[in-house]
């Protein structure tokens, strides 16, 4: 009998989680049978998925994989705040109005940034949301209680851009308020199937392959490689293409690394597109089992300096627990790398700004310790 009661709820259970995956908006959209035949002429498309340019190896066997996740949700030391961490709040009405020549960027935790330039609004992997997850059940909240502004107080945006489809990056929440107030989403290859689902007009999706790049104005958009992977449900593995993103107007050359493992393609980024002005580079949830696909701190740095940026700021930090690292493991550990390399590291509150024209007066005070 026992054994029928523990049957019954099992096959429920696992009703109920396919009912979810198949019905449940977050997971986003399909490529149909005509993109993939686009997608495969793709030099980073073999066998029915993207590839990187190196072969990357996690190294963990499925049974250490299930063990990983049980660990993830235990209580570990310093993996969270004690408190709440403290942000600066922006005034909605002066980011609206903001039109000065010097570039500003606003850092809303983790990978999001709000870049003013030149009068454009460009978003970068707008999370917003509370939980990195298709459900708040199924992950950590955020470290802030707030945000420098809710969403609804954003100005109209002009572009969108997207490193990938994890849900740390891609928050189905998020995008459902911003669609109307965009204008243009800039996608790897693949990713923009999850938007169109969401409702967002085709013609608002642009989806780029590396090297590829856009021209608007004086502005471009150039898709830069990144070592990584993608996915965002049962099935899904590498079915979209990863990405970083090189934004350049006539005055400033701007680097987002988005995620990626250490390797060579930083150099060849920063042959082709550099020196830049600046450049987020990730920093957080990295472990030795799968550091191909999440950098250690020290690599950062080297990234940097790869990208012959003349300052860099870690992101991938201060907002999510992906990992079962200290939440102030990745930035103690880049500063200290830093200042050995002697890399100018932008180290700002949640909220605070950031002007690119101002390399001698950038944020570096040690918040996180206090």
């Amino acid at each position: 009998m026992i054994g029928l009661i523990i049957g019954t709820i099992v096959v429920l259970l696992v009703i109920v989680g396919v009912l979810f995956v198949n019905l449940s908006p977050e997971f986003g959209g399909k490529a149909s049978a005509e993109k993939i035949k686009e997608y495969s002429k793709s030099p980073n498309y073999r066998i029915d998925k993207f590839v990187n340019k190196e072969e990357v190896k996690l190294s963990f066997t499925a049974s250490q994989y299930i063990e990983m996740i049980f660990k993830f949700f235990r209580t570990q030391p310093n993996t969270v705040p004690d408190i709440s961490i403290p942000v600066v709040h922006s005034d909605s009405t002066e980011i609206a109005v903001y039109e000065s020549d010097i570039p500003r960027l606003i850092w809303f935790g983790h990978s999001t940034f709000l870049l003013q330039v030149d009068g454009k609004n460009i978003l970068i992997d707008p999370m917003f949301g509370d939980v990195p997850a298709p459900h708040p059940w199924l992950g950590n909240s955020r470290f802030s209680k707030s945000l420098p502004l809710e969403i609804e107080k954003l100005p109209f945006i002009d572009f969108v851009i997207l490193s990938h489809d994890h849900y740390d990056h891609l928050d189905y929440g998020s995008i459902s308020k911003l669609k109307s107030k965009v204008k243009q989403f800039y996608t790897p290859l693949g990713v923009g199937n999850h938007l169109i689902a969401w409702g967002i007009d085709q013609s608002k999706v642009k989806e780029l392959d590396w090297w590829d790049e856009v021209k608007i104005g004086e502005f471009i958009f150039a898709c830069t490689p990144a070592q990584h992977f993608s996915g965002r449900g049962i099935g899904d593995n590498a079915a979209t293409l990863w990405a970083s993103w090189v934004v350049k107007s006539n005055d400033y050359s701007i680097y987002f690394s988005g995620d990626s493992g250490y390797s060579t393609h930083f150099k060849e980024i920063g042959e082709k597109y550099g020196p830049f002005d600046f450049a987020m580079i990730e920093c957080g949830q990295y472990n030795e089992q799968w550091k191909q696909i999440h950098m250690m701190p020290e690599e950062t740095v080297q990234a940097g300096i790869d990208l012959k940026a003349e300052l860099i700021m870690p992101i991938h930090w201060a907002a999510f627990k992906l990992a079962f690292h200290t939440w102030t493991d990745p930035i103690e550990r880049v500063t200290k790398k830093a200042k050995e390399m002697e890399m100018p590291i932008a180290t700002p509150m949640i909220g605070e700004s950031i002007f690119i024209n101002r390399l001698d007066a950038f944020p570096q005070s040690r918040w996180w310790s206090k």
